[in-house]
């Protein structure tokens, strides 16, 4: 929770109000449990008293030393292939999103580090799936797929997470009979073909949302429970969040399939399997 120890057994926490429910049940079940524990409010007495309390939560050292970790990792990142660099990243996002949740106050230092994982982002991203999309800021439109049939769909080459979801969910819920082009860069795709997960795309990203939950959204398809579960897999693997506890088994298998299979045809075939085992699985798991 981010306390500071004041001496053996008393510790020290800035009021919010998720923390006084955490705190009160730490409280309730060490009591249960035949300890002693008391909540109490604590009032600086004069400006240095709370000057003290603030600098008692710094987080420099923290920052500093996540960010020398960022500073090894950026140096290790044309070293590694795909699938290792994606499980670098989400231990470092997670770290990340750890420090960040306990910095009660920010300073300088969680600036610096701010723009340091912004850096570190950015390049890891490029390495895993370059020319990722930025998100557009604009209304979704709801769209009927009977007018989406037998398409042309194109997104970049060397699928990742993604781009191979989305193209599956297009031929298994959109356009059965869709055609797809992979793309050296997204000035190639042709003017007659729906692209998705590249800027300017037809599909991609928007908001808050990826390509896949933008075309879940743009189709009306949100509502089936497998697809929403998929949709948040998708999420967190592609731009961060909370993830379910099957995304890094679907992360190493798509790293092991890309550098297995020849061709992104043959890798949609076989993760599209793998995608419709976890939409089966999901649905089960809501019914």
């Amino acid at each position: 929770m981010g306390c500071v120890p004041l001496r053996d057994g008393a510790y020290l926490l800035p009021e919010r109000d998720h923390h006084a429910a955490a705190m009160e049940e730490l409280a309730a079940q060490t009591n249960r449990e035949g300890g002693q524990a008391w909540l109490l409010e604590v009032a600086a007495r004069s400006r240095e008293d709370e000057a003290a309390f603030v600098a008692s939560f710094d987080r420099s050292a923290d920052y500093a030393a996540f960010t020398g970790r960022l500073d090894e990792a950026r140096k290790a990142l044309s070293l590694r292939d795909p699938g290792e660099a994606g499980r670098a990243l989400k231990r470092l996002r997670k770290d990340w999103d750890t420090l960040r949740r306990l910095d009660f106050f920010p300073n300088a230092a969680s600036l610096s580090a701010q723009t340091a994982w912004a850096d570190y982002e950015d390049a890891a991203n490029a390495l895993l799936s370059p020319g990722e999309p930025h998100a557009a800021q604009r209304a979704i439109a709801r769209l009927s797929a009977a007018n989406y049939q037998g398409r042309t769909w194109a997104t970049r080459r060397h699928l990742w997470v993604d781009r191979v979801a989305s193209a599956w969910l297009i031929r298994r819920f959109i356009d059965p009979n869709a055609r797809f082009l992979w793309l050296d860069t997204p000035a190639d795709c042709p003017q007659e073909a729906l692209g998705f997960d590249f800027d300017g795309a037809a599909f991609t990203h928007i908001g808050d949302k990826v390509s896949f939950e933008v075309l879940l959204a743009s189709f009306g398809l949100e509502e089936d429970p497998g697809l929403a579960h998929l949709g948040a897999l998708v999420h967190a693997l592609d731009v961060g969040g909370s993830a379910n506890s099957e995304a890094a088994g679907f992360e190493a298998i798509l790293s092991g399939a890309r550098s297995r299979l020849p061709d992104d045809d043959a890798l949609l075939k076989e993760m599209g399997a793998v995608l419709d085992s976890l939409h089966m699985h999901y649905g089960k798991k809501d019914s």
